[in-house]
């Protein structure tokens, strides 16, 4: 038997199930759109054509929709025209509580019930309809929350995985309440859809809705110990919410934006986990630590360069390595690692706690433990200056704002982590299509007479760009100064979304690039500290950790 497919909370599922259906929720993702961009708009937000996606590889073959926005009822219609659903139906559910709305769907369940009925040849069962009501199961204890748009279930697997405590899927459809009171003794269809329909409606409402102030049940809770919110990439109901949630709770709170696809997923690790290492006190589990000679080393893995520092138990640097990763983050590691040892003149039996961080974390297996570079960033620089409340570091792959308690606890940070823009990759391409070296283009910029502004950030345009503005014999300092701007911006934009707060560190190797940190103090109307180890910061976090690993296990 076909499972009938539903996608709102508002779906009428003890209604289906009571005429014969095994209804489903339809929330998994894709690896992309191949399917669904040959018959849709590029910019219908990534559900709905994951909708089309299921669809049209014969996924589904029954479909009960909700008018729930304008991509809904889009993706209805162009369902309707492919002609691969044996059952489609769309429920027009107006947008409130009131009598009126209540009057309307009891007409919309009644005629989805006869439709229904005559597609699988059944009749209302009443009793099938009480059996079907069940009470909705809520966390007990300390937990988190996913909030906002509907979450796939791939990520959500995710999301429970990473985070420390019990993970409650609020989003979207997944905060159906329907099932806290059972139907009245009612015999009279008619009567009994007047009913239900009341009972759906009155659900914790959803963005969609008028009025949606009851929503705020879903956060208001003793137990809940931080909030995950949720959006999808150009849906626009859920993301004003979030907003309002930041003035309204104290918990903490994560916002990441997913395309619905399952390497959307992948790109939001490194954010769920570095919330999830906020949300409790670091817990040291893994291998077992045995106290050797008081030497403790941190491995931060880049996309550029492998960072290495050695610690001895009075937290003096007595090894710093920087090398390029190479192709693989594990040899990379293990080189840049037997650099460290030798320039510190040790063994490596004689590390007592070895912790890694950064983007090839979880290839090197040498390590006692992984922690995220948001982390390890904070706690380093921290160390370096315990009078930093931002810090700035702008990867070979990402770019990252965090903000740091006095001390050196993650309050708050903010990634660019979907595309080059605003990255030390985008300046290394862009030196490259210069045909400087980095080290050139650091000094150049410095000073300038145009003020050149680079219009496009995708680094694939501005290097167009950057190609125009050579072949108009443009002065090279005032080129690498719009280029050095347009990072700045970006990485300033990211600040004040923090709420970046006095003093700023910059960390990483672009803090060596002497033009970029002059215009970023320009943006940020203050100044940097550069300190002579910010290259060092990840790797030294990481040491850091270590260190605490055997002074907990002592």
């Amino acid at each position: 038997m076909n499972k009938t497919y539903y996608i709102c909370k508002y779906t009428p599922v003890e209604l289906l199930t009571a005429l014969g259906g095994d209804c489903g929720i339809l929330n998994t993702m894709p690896r992309g759109f191949e399917l669904a961009e040959q018959i849709a708009h590029p910019n219908i937000c990534g559900f709905g054509k994951t909708l089309l996606e299921a669809v049209l590889e014969g996924q589904v073959k029954e479909l009960v929709l909700v008018n729930c926005c304008d991509t809904i009822r889009s993706v209805c219609d162009v369902l309707e025209d492919s002609g691969k659903l044996d059952f489609l139906y769309m429920l027009d559910i107006l947008h409130s509580s009131g009598a009126c709305s209540r009057e309307r769907t009891a007409a919309q369940l009644k005629g989805l019930a006869r439709a229904y009925s005559a597609y699988k040849g059944t009749a209302f069962d009443p009793e099938k309809f009480r059996e079907a009501f069940r009470r909705p199961e809520r966390i007990k204890g300390p937990h988190l929350k996913v909030l906002g748009a509907r979450m796939g279930e791939e990520l959500f697997s995710m999301v429970q995985k990473l985070m420390p405590l019990p993970v409650e899927n609020a989003s979207c459809v997944n905060n159906r309440s329907v099932g806290s009171l059972m139907p009245p003794e009612e015999r009279d269809f008619d009567r009994l859809m007047d009913w239900y329909a009341g009972e759906l409606l009155c659900q914790p409402p959803c963005m969609r809705m008028m009025d949606h102030a009851g929503r705020k049940q879903l956060y208001n809770d003793p137990d809940l110990k931080g909030i995950v919110y949720h959006t999808v990439k150009f849906c626009d109901f859920y993301s004003f919410e979030y907003a309002d949630i930041k003035e309204h709770t104290d918990v903490p709170l994560l916002k990441i934006e997913s395309d619905y696809t399952l390497q959307s997923s992948g790109q939001l690790m490194t954010r769920l986990e570095a919330f999830a290492e906020t949300i409790t006190p670091e817990e040291t589990v893994g291998k077992e630590i045995k106290m050797g000679k008081g030497y403790f080393a941190g491995i931060d893995s880049g996309s550029t360069s492998t960072d290495v520092v050695i610690l001895d138990k009075e937290k003096n640097m007595i090894a710093g390595i920087v090398l390029p990763t190479g192709a693989g983050a594990a040899v990379g590691a293990e080189r840049a690692l037997e650099e460290a040892l030798k320039e510190a003149g040790l063994h490596r039996e004689d590390i007592d706690a070895l912790v890694t961080t950064g983007y090839g974390r979880t290839a090197i297996q040498a390590g006692d433990k992984s922690i995220t570079e948001i982390t390890c960033h904070a706690k380093g620089a921290h160390h370096l200056d315990p009078d930093v409340r931002t810090v700035v570091d702008i990867g070979g792959q990402d770019s990252k704002v965090i903000r740091i308690d006095e001390n050196g606890a993650v309050e708050n940070f903010v990634m660019n982590d979907k595309c080059a823009a605003g990255t030390g990759r985008f300046l290394e391409m862009m030196a490259r299509t210069m045909e400087m070296d980095l080290d050139d283009m650091s000094e150049t910029g410095l000073t300038y007479k145009e003020d050149i502004t680079i219009s496009s950030m995708c680094t694939v345009f501005a290097e167009s760009e950057v190609v125009s503005l050579i072949a108009q014999n443009k002065e090279t300092d005032d080129i690498v100064h719009g280029l050095n701007k347009a990072v700045a911006t970006k990485t300033a934009a990211l600040a004040k979304r923090v709420g970046g707060q006095e003093k700023y560190m910059m960390t990483g190797g672009v803090s060596k690039n002497k033009g970029l940190v002059k215009t970023l103090e320009e943006k940020l109307g203050t100044s940097l500290v550069i300190h002579k180890d910010a290259q060092l910061c990840g790797a030294l976090g990481a040491a850091l950790f270590a260190l605490e690993m055997t002074d907990t296990r002592a």
